[in-house]
């Protein structure tokens, strides 16, 4: 056996060069939280990671809930999910779906239910597929 001198052994409390240290958007999972996964406009799968706490509320807001790791971690768990790239520091970039509503002529905002969104296009989708039966045959 040899004798190891005790400076060679780096101490359990030192911190080991780790890259880039970056806050990482997470979700809740079956087995606790598990690392949000984003897609790059041309719909690639990418990990996304924020050099600031502030950058991740600016842009996801401040419920979203977040863990710190390395770069280096955070490549190797998403990797074999298939987001071979990393994101840092991404700017909030969405399509404007419906151009903004009009404020009601006593200037409050229109009220709405996102529900009832949602429920609209089940029903139209139910609908759609009932006369393609019917014109079927």
């Amino acid at each position: 056996m040899t004798n190891r001198l005790y400076g060679d052994d780096p101490e359990p409390d030192e911190p080991v060069p780790a890259g880039r240290v970056l806050y990482v958007p997470v979700r809740p999972g079956p087995a606790g939280r598990a690392v949000r996964i984003f897609r790059t406009p041309h719909g690639g799968r990418t990990a996304v990671g924020f050099s600031t706490r502030r950058q991740l509320t600016a842009v996801l807001g401040t419920r979203q809930p977040w863990i710190r790791l390395g770069e280096p971690a955070l490549r190797a768990l998403t990797e074999p999910l298939g987001a071979t790239s990393l994101t840092v520091d991404p700017r909030l970039a969405v399509r404007e779906v419906a151009p903004p509503t009009p404020e009601r002529r006593d200037g409050t905002p229109p009220t709405w239910r996102p529900q009832s969104t949602g429920a609209l296009r089940v029903a139209g989708a139910a609908a759609l597929v009932g006369i393609l039966g019917v014109w079927l045959g």
